[in-house]
């Protein structure tokens, strides 16, 4: 499951669980098992899309690597070096390393912040620099970004959703990361400014070599975008491929189900469209073996009892499924 070139993130059992507190004395009366003993890596110049249901625990996932909030278990590495134990003012170093570009543009950025400060901010924080200097560079993102110079001394509210995503944009590449953690970037956007926002990422990854983890739920923009492609359910990694493999002939039952409800634009072709049983069950109390057995339609016995383990079901193709390893022969 490692990316085909040098790393630039690697997780392995990547775990959270969320205390849940009842009573006067606030005593743990259970765990929401957010994150399940995920494990991935990405490499330079590499998006891997991370695609699921909304509660699957890939926006938590995203948290732990940026490290907003602290995992339970398992390792993080940034460029071979572990940071998932490193206390603040160390990870507070590393952070010029990883960015981010959450959902909501708006609540993401000042309104009291004119755009060329907040572009500015990261430059101040990280690197000693002239103020000139500074000046200098934020001009060069904003036509990186696909701004104009006039609009530096704009606040926020002053610009469209579009533009207002190019900013955070621009404010995550000003320190030259080597990751970017994309959030859902998009999918508060209008479907045409959409198209445009993907596509800046695109470029900006060709020139500048950023590797992206790219959140999304919309499996026709992660198809666009992405190298790679990890299909989560609840806490859980279950299909892991290089997108034409995973878009043409998935391993997994639940991916089966996610995209046959992709919608095909072509009116002459009648989608064979997989409905999935009941609701996905509470990540409180999941099911025991394979989290997906309580809705899939191929379940069998070993499936209740036995969680699976990925493995390549194809080249580079992994997925954690009984039946993709001949145990319901």
């Amino acid at each position: 499951m490692k990316a085909s070139v040098s790393p630039v993130l690697e997780v392995k059992d990547l775990t959270k669980d969320f205390p849940i507190k009842k009573g006067l004395l606030g005593r743990t009366a259970g765990h929401v098992h957010a994150v399940d003993g995920i494990s991935f890596s990405i490499g330079e110049s590499e998006t891997l899309g991370l695609v699921g249901e909304s509660g699957c625990g890939k926006s938590t996932a995203g948290k732990l690597i940026l490290k907003l909030i602290e995992p339970t278990a398992g390792e993080i590495r940034l460029s071979g070096q572990r940071i998932d134990g490193l206390g603040y003012e160390t990870m507070r170093a590393r952070r010029r390393t990883m960015q981010v570009v959450f959902q909501d543009p708006y609540s993401s950025l000042n309104p009291r912040m004119r755009a060329r400060d907040i572009v500015a901010e990261p430059l101040r924080n990280f690197e000693a620099l002239l103020e000139s200097e500074i000046d200098t560079r934020v001009a060069e993102l904003f036509e990186n970004v696909g701004l104009r110079r006039d609009q530096l001394s704009r606040f926020p509210h002053e610009f469209s959703g579009g533009q207002r995503q190019r900013l955070v944009i621009a404010r995550a590449l000003a320190v030259r990361p080597k990751l970017i953690v994309c959030d859902e970037p998009v999918s508060a956007l209008d479907v045409s400014v959409q198209a445009q926002v993907i596509n800046l990422l695109i470029d900006l990854q060709r020139e500048f070599g950023v590797a992206y983890l790219f959140i999304a739920h919309d499996l026709a923009v992660v198809e666009h975008i992405s190298h790679r492609v990890a299909v989560m359910y609840l806490g859980r990694i279950v299909e892991l491929a290089g997108k034409e493999s995973l878009f043409a002939g998935p391993q997994h039952p639940y991916t089966e189900a996610l995209l046959s409800a992709v919608p095909v634009p072509d009116p002459t072709i009648k989608p064979s469209r997989i409905i999935l049983q009941g609701d996905v069950p509470s990540p409180i109390k999941p099911p025991s073996g394979c989290h997906f057995h309580t809705r899939c339609p191929y379940a069998f016995e070993r499936c209740r009892v036995e969680r699976p383990v990925m493995r390549e079901t194809k080249p580079d193709h992994f997925a954690a499924c009984h039946l993709r390893d001949g145990a319901a022969a």
